[in-house]
């Protein structure tokens, strides 16, 4: 099955370069080309990729705009993997938050931006748990506990809150069957059914939802 993978950056050569690197494999392949956020989110809809690669700094809306807009449709919509040019951008947090499924920076070795679109279009968030809770801490003060939990949270059975509060907390998989007594399968079905009650994609975005909706304070265990 082939990937098929839209390039958003204003900078040509950036793009050239990235489509040499995707045409190199057998499994994946350049949808199209967008020069900035309003383009990427136009062909986002039209061309309906597999990944974006979406730079964060671009002309007409940025990348995290461009994100959170393409992000606001179909859960089965393109995933997003923002590309950026330092290790801890400070608009890393603001682009999970947007719905982004990881990051990559743009020098980034052939083999990792390959690999780093795969886990993506599999579902998968590009970040590790621990860089995952590494960069919440790092860009976010503690949220105020909201005064009423968001009413998704209503949909959750006790043992899936414990389990999206753990995995916010940047626990594998392994480690949260580990903790809980479980089978890695079994808290694999908990994770999935977590994201199919609260409409998200991956274990960003779920990590997210729980410092935001308050269930986990960062730098607090």
């Amino acid at each position: 099955m082939t990937t098929s993978v839209l390039l958003a950056d204003d900078q040509e050569l950036i793009r050239a370069g990235l489509e040499m690197i995707i045409d190199s494999t057998d499994d994946l392949q350049v949808a199209g080309h967008a020069s900035d956020g309003s383009e990427a989110v136009e062909l986002a809809r039209r061309l309906s990729p597999d990944v974006v690669l979406m730079d964060i700094r671009m002309p007409s809306i940025d990348g995290i705009e461009a994100t959170r807009r393409i992000a606001a449709g179909p859960t089965d919509g393109p995933r997003v993997l923002m590309l950026t040019t330092f290790d801890l951008d400070e608009y890393v947090f603001e682009a999970f938050t947007a719905g982004a499924s990881g990051f990559l920076l743009k020098d980034a070795p052939r083999e990792q931006i390959v690999e780093g679109i795969r886990a993506v279009a599999g579902g998968e968030s590009l970040a590790s748990p621990s860089v995952t809770r590494r960069l919440i801490e790092r860009f976010v003060d503690a949220p105020a506990v909201p005064t009423k939990p968001p009413k998704e949270l209503d949909e959750l059975t006790a043992r899936e809150r414990e389990v999206l509060e753990l995995l916010a907390r940047g626990h594998s998989n392994a480690e949260l069957a580990t903790r809980l007594y479980l089978s890695e399968k079994t808290v694999k079905t908990h994770v999935g059914r977590i994201f199919m009650k609260l409409g998200l994609r991956d274990r960003v975005q779920a990590v997210v939802f729980a410092y935001e909706a308050g269930i986990v304070v960062p730098g607090r265990d």
